[in-house]
């Protein structure tokens, strides 16, 4: 049995969704980024730009936390790393304007 492989990000959203179908998941997403790009402007602003790569330490930290205790899945990061990022993002855009559910 072959696995899918997403052509482009229109194929692999439906995909994303469905692997953060529980609301703690997409929550929990939403915390990990959210400090994450806080870290970012952080370090930048204070002028430690170099220490960037900190910024990614909660953001996975939270998504994987997710997947693997509530999701019980493997991170799509492992194999569409821009997509997924990308993913997030969206997922939390559409969570901010309510076209996503945080709770249900």
């Amino acid at each position: 049995m072959s696995e899918q492989r997403y052509q482009s990000f229109a194929e692999f959203w439906p995909f994303y969704v469905a692997e953060h179908s529980r609301p703690a998941t997409r929550v929990l997403h939403f915390i990990g980024t959210t400090i994450g790009v806080a870290l970012v402007i952080y370090f930048i602003a204070t002028g430690r730009w170099w220490l960037f790569l900190l910024a990614f330490i909660p953001g996975y930290g939270f998504a994987w936390l997710a997947h693997f205790v509530i999701e019980k899945n493997r991170p799509a990061t492992f194999k569409y790393p821009l997509w997924s990022l990308m993913g997030d993002y969206k997922m939390i855009v559409l969570m901010l304007t309510g076209r996503m559910g945080w709770f249900k």
